[in-house]
């Protein structure tokens, strides 16, 4: 990798959280809205592929555990994270139906099902999108550009405007934390203005 290819790669990054910083309200919203449902009983199911898998796992461990502060433990699951469940559901029933049949399983209506998808176009997301519908659950989503068939389906969308996958999954995570500190400053009731 050549010192060029790492400037790139940063100016991508500034351009694309530039364009992200326009959807802070929407993840803000998103943090007070989930700190109310789970506050009520209610859980979030996450789910996503590779790398997204990875911080749908992220952002359920900042939850079930906690992300700066000390607070009670909420229900969150990554759909991917059983994977004697994943597997048997992909050999029974194919890949497609790896989150659709979890989702039929713990969602309630009411909960929350977040999907994370670079290209917005992964067949099992969409699948699980469709059952949480049938379900009662909201759907967000977090996705790389728009548009996508991913952004379509959800409820709400994050869509990041970047041109690599990469760039994509690192504005992900900043909105994974800015979630969480949205949801911890509604659990503490240290929010400003309307939830």
């Amino acid at each position: 990798m050549t010192l060029a290819t790492d400037v790139s790669h940063c100016d991508d990054l500034i351009r694309a959280v530039a364009e992200f910083r326009r959807y802070a309200p929407q993840v803000r919203r998103w943090g007070f809205e989930l700190a109310g449902r789970l506050g009520a009983g209610g859980r979030l199911l996450v789910a996503g592929n590779g790398g997204s898998a990875a911080q749908a796992q992220h952002l359920t461990a900042e939850l079930v555990g906690r992300y700066r502060e000390d607070r009670p433990a909420f229900s969150a699951l990554a759909l991917h994270a059983d994977t004697s469940t994943t597997t048997a559901i992909a050999n029974d029933y194919g890949v497609r139906e790896i989150f659709a049949r979890q989702v039929a399983a713990h969602g309630r209506p009411g909960d929350v099902l977040m999907l994370l998808s670079t290209s917005g176009a992964s067949a099992n997301l969409l699948a699980a999108a469709s059952r949480a519908h049938g379900q009662g659950l909201t759907v967000w989503a977090m996705t790389g550009p728009s548009p996508n068939p991913l952004q379509s389906v959800a409820d709400e969308a994050v869509p990041v405007a970047a041109p690599t996958s990469a760039t994509v999954q690192e504005l992900h995570l900043v909105a994974v934390h800015m979630l969480c500190e949205y949801f911890d400053e509604a659990v503490a009731g240290t929010g400003e203005g309307d939830t």
